[in-house]
């Protein structure tokens, strides 16, 4: 299925007065299906299939082997030996799923350092200060190597998807492409191979063919094959990372964009004082010119609706309006998140920023919804620093016992706060010292202690202030009149204990 904005970028090629023709060589998609989507306008329309016929993908790797990847034989055996009727471009096209038969990409020559023809792309872990902690980050950078303009952004992670985000917003940027990228060995654009031997994966190559470019990978320990690169990271080190400070990772990709994108194209380059916002300029007449409306890297994700109608998605909780518990689709952007239901968009959400977890979200503008979700972490860091703040014996428990616990220390807090509420402050930090004193772990076990240090008169009820204004108090006036509470359950725990 092509998706949504893929559409709606071939629709507005067209009505842009662009051919079939050119749109189709452009974007990679047939001609012919170019101009059903210019029929439908851009729209998906509302199609149920009730005979798609699915092959096991083992079966079709056996037979690929079998046959020597003759699709045709392949076919053939289908129908006779296993009677699966199955339509020869349908067995074509789930043969392409499973990358079968791949062609390799062209060889990874070296080039001179000729306007337009090359550009590169790595990435370099960091550890460094953002806001009052020390985090891993990533940094991604694209070089053009005969301008030598750049373009910088940090991750927390970095996969794929990432990569392929990370391009579209650098590319559509600088607005223009060289003919071939120089990458590492990465397996996140390589399928196989290495150096000249390197075969791209299929989804990479439709992925860089929208921007008129090809990747291509150095040979292994030939990292020098793109020295600006390598420069480029070295720059970052000693030139933007001293001196400046970052409260978010926000605030260091924004620091990053006005580094990379303004302060160094303005500034000489080398003995020859190249100044690459100039050279750019001469440059962009060699380089590939993007199309307008590419549309933005997307990845569908398939999630289950929880009974309170939300969708979980990267550490988050996502409401979906109305009363239906369908499963869906997310449609996965750099910046938001859009949720269909069999082709329908539901709602549509941005992105929360880098760190953000454990949080619920309902569309802007509607009432929010009742209940939280399922599986909602309930984390217990302020029980904690409560807990730890009530005298040194308990923080030292709470060093003692948590650790080894993983987590079931959560649970376990809880209980030990509602304990700690119960108990006078006195009673509760005898039963914790007793407690590391036999190194007890056991919530059971601590109230068995409270309760043992009750009967062995370890412990004084505190003398009570008793206000005796309180008759007049309006909360008073206001409850008398509601019946009186059965306290028998209570008188009869009394007798017991006097027993």
């Amino acid at each position: 299925m092509i998706d949504p904005d893929k559409r709606k970028a071939i629709y507005l090629l067209h009505q842009e007065g662009m051919g079939f023709g050119e749109i189709a060589r452009s974007l990679s998609v047939d001609r012919h299906t170019v101009s059903i989507i210019v029929s439908q306008q851009g729209e998906i329309p509302q199609s149920s299939r009730k005979d798609k016929i699915e092959i096991n993908p083992e079966l079709l790797r056996q037979l690929y082997t079998q046959c020597q990847g003759w699709v045709q034989r392949i076919h053939e055996i289908l129908a006779e030996e296993h009677h699966i009727q199955i339509g020869y471009s349908t067995l074509t096209r789930q043969i392409r799923t499973l990358e079968l038969g791949q062609q390799r990409n062209s060889r990874c020559d070296q080039v001179p350092d000729e306007p337009g023809i090359e550009m590169q792309h790595d990435t370099s872990p960091y550890r460094h200060p953002i806001g009052d902690k020390v985090v891993p980050i990533i940094a991604s950078l694209i070089y053009y190597r005969y301008s030598k303009i750049r373009y910088l952004k940090f991750y927390r992670s970095f996969n794929r998807f990432n990569m392929k985000c990370f391009f579209h917003e650098a590319l559509s940027f600088w607005q223009y492409a060289a003919q071939c990228c120089i990458i590492d060995n990465t397996n996140l654009a390589r399928l196989r191979g290495s150096g000249k031997n390197a075969v791209i994966a299929p989804e990479m190559v439709r992925f860089s063919q929208q921007y008129g470019f090809e990747f291509r990978c150095h040979e292994i320990k030939h990292s020098n094959r793109k020295a600006g690169n390598e420069r480029g990271f070295f720059t970052v080190e000693t030139n933007f990372f001293p001196g400046r400070t970052f409260a978010s990772m926000e605030d260091l990709n924004q620091q990053a964009f006005e580094w990379a994108t303004v302060r160094l194209p303005n500034r000489p380059v080398g003995k020859a004082g190249l100044m690459p916002a100039k050279a750019f300029e001469y440059e962009q007449a060699f380089l590939i010119k993007l199309l307008p409306t590419i549309p933005a890297p997307s990845q569908p994700l398939n999630r289950v609706t929880d009974q309170y109608g939300y969708v979980a998605f990267g550490g988050n909780f996502y409401w979906i309006p109305g009363t239906r518990r369908d499963d869906v689709t997310l449609l996965q952007y750099s910046d938001r998140l859009k949720i269909y239901l069999k082709r329908q968009l539901l709602v549509e959400y941005e992105l929360p920023v880098v760190g953000v977890k454990n949080q619920k979200f309902s569309p802007p503008g509607q009432p929010g919804p009742r209940y939280r979700p399922n599986n909602r972490k309930q984390p217990t860091a302020e029980e904690e620093k409560r807990l730890r703040a009530v005298a040194v014996d308990v923080d030292a428990y709470l060093t003692l016992v948590l650790k080894p616990m993983g987590l079931k220390k959560h649970r376990f807090l809880r209980q030990l706060y509602v304990l700690h509420k119960k108990l006078d402050e006195d009673l509760f930090i005898k039963t914790i010292k007793r407690a590391i004193k036999y190194r007890i772990d056991e919530f059971q076990t601590l109230e068995q202690i409270s309760f043992l240090l009750l009967q062995e008169g370890h412990y004084q009820l505190p003398n009570v202030t008793v206000n005796h204004e309180i008759h007049h108090r309006a909360s008073y006036l206001e409850g008398r009149f509601s019946d009186e509470p059965d306290l028998r359950s209570y008188d009869q725990l009394i007798e017991d204990d006097n027993e």
